[in-house]
């Protein structure tokens, strides 16, 4: 199979869509919620390559079994899908195997799920190996229910010989085949996932680690190119998933001292599970932080929604627990009438911080609320260390953050701010040198 395998195909010319979803009871704020859910699916279909022409929504407590929608509904959206040559029919809700294959027998359409949407843009979107071994592992994860005989063509990649088990039909072969390249897939991010860890430690561990997280398209990309030191280029788009790559950079706080601060790909609600598996390694920059900033888009009419969806996928993530920064982003794009949410916020939110990453407003009121975080979380220290121990003392630079050396005939005293994540390791090389 080639090195490269890619579900789904993107094509340049932009494809004629259409968008479904269930309003599943009629109660308004339920009406309201499903209506904001359609016009994010419009911008994943935006973001695709796709012009949504046509949306429809139906009310029922549940999907059907086989059709997702009622039949009437399908025949109806089966006109309009011929009427206006639509090409493609996009479900908000992850639909079944059954339920696409009954829906393209139907409609004689394409037929994507929001997951598959996803899918699809993550893999328009991924430029290094990493990314587009984690989305080919999604994808192939995604395909392998779903395999029909459409998908006979996996097999002329091993043809031949020595391919086929007794009396296997054509579909058990593709399902192998594929379940051969996920392994494969597999092991190649265990291996990435090792060479990310070798670069973690090389960085020194007196760096407070920070990771920017929030809902896609909230501008931590932007804030990332206007905190970080010197020149940063990271790609920024008014657009759903602009980057999916982790990208750290080096700022400066006050008093010279440097953290590492590292963009992860935006989280978004529905959000494919096997996305979640499949971006480990780069999201594994979320464990590893001492600090995480929760970039908001306060100028979004869900950024309530939007704040509770990134809640839970770091919980998802175990990350739950780390200290966190709000940081309310597109102050400048805040209607007035709608400015009484700063105090409101500020009450709600411990170290709320309110930004405009692209104008750079309070950029510095947020390294100052960094500063106060970083403090909190770490404790002073006043050690003697014998100069016929002096390796200890420069291993304790590596450890901590070193305020004051004052050398004497027989020591070296140094005064130090240590994060409570390193005391045990500081506490172990102090005994050594007693």
């Amino acid at each position: 199979m080639r090195e490269s395998f890619r579900h789904f195909e993107t094509h340049k010319a932009r494809e004629r869509a259409a968008i479904v979803t269930l309003i599943r009871s009629n109660n308004e704020e339920t009406r309201q919620e499903a209506l904001e859910h359609l016009n994010e699916l419009a911008l994943l279909a935006d973001t695709a390559g796709a012009d949504v022409l046509y949306r429809m929504t139906q009310e029922r407590p549940k999907p059907d079994v086989a059709l997702y929608l009622g039949k009437g509904k399908v025949e109806e959206l089966k006109q309009h899908v011929e009427m206006l040559e639509i090409q493609l029919v996009i479900f908000d809700d992850d639909l079944t195997p059954s339920q696409a294959r009954n829906l393209e027998k139907e409609l004689n359409v394409k037929i994507l799920d929001r997951s598959g949407i996803i899918l699809d843009i993550f893999a328009s979107r991924a430029r290094t190996r990493e990314a587009k071994t984690q989305i080919e592992l999604a994808q192939l994860e995604y395909l392998l229910p779903r395999l029909t005989r459409a998908w006979t063509h996996l097999s002329k990649q091993h043809g031949g010989i020595g391919t086929k088990g007794p009396g296997e039909t054509q579909i058990e072969t593709d399902r192998r085949l594929v379940q051969t390249r996920i392994l494969v897939l597999k092991g190649k991010l265990n291996e990435i996932a090792r060479q990310h860890e070798t670069r973690r430690s090389g960085r020194g561990d007196e760096m407070t680690r920070i990771a920017l997280v929030g809902y896609t398209n909230a501008g931590k990309s932007s804030l990332l190119n206007t905190i970080a030191t010197g020149e940063s280029d990271v790609f920024v788009e008014n657009r759903l998933f602009a980057t999916l790559d982790a990208t750290t950079r080096a700022v400066v706080l006050s008093h010279g001292r440097r953290t590492l601060v590292t963009d992860t790909v935006g989280f978004i609600r529905k959000l494919p599970a096997r996305l979640i598996a499949s971006f480990r390694t780069t999201l594994s920059e979320v464990d590893e932080a001492d600090i995480l900033l929760h970039v908001v888009d306060v100028a979004s009419s869900q950024f309530e929604e939007q704040i509770e969806v990134v809640t839970e996928t770091l919980k998802e993530l175990k990350a739950d627990t780390k200290p966190v920064i709000m940081v309310f982003n597109k102050l400048d794009a805040l209607p007035e009438e709608r400015k009484y949410l700063v105090a409101d916020l500020r009450a709600r939110y411990p170290h709320a911080v309110f930004i405009s990453a692209m104008r750079g407003i309070g950029i510095e009121n947020l390294k100052s609320e960094i500063e106060k975080v970083i403090t909190e979380a770490s404790f002073e220290l006043t050690v003697d260390i014998p100069l016929a121990h002096y390796e200890i003392a420069s291993r304790l630079h590596e450890l901590g953050e070193v305020r004051e050396r004052v050398f004497s005939d027989t020591h070296v005293r140094l005064k130090m701010r240590v994060h409570v994540r390193n005391r045990e390791r500081v506490e172990r090389l102090l005994a050594t040198a007693a």
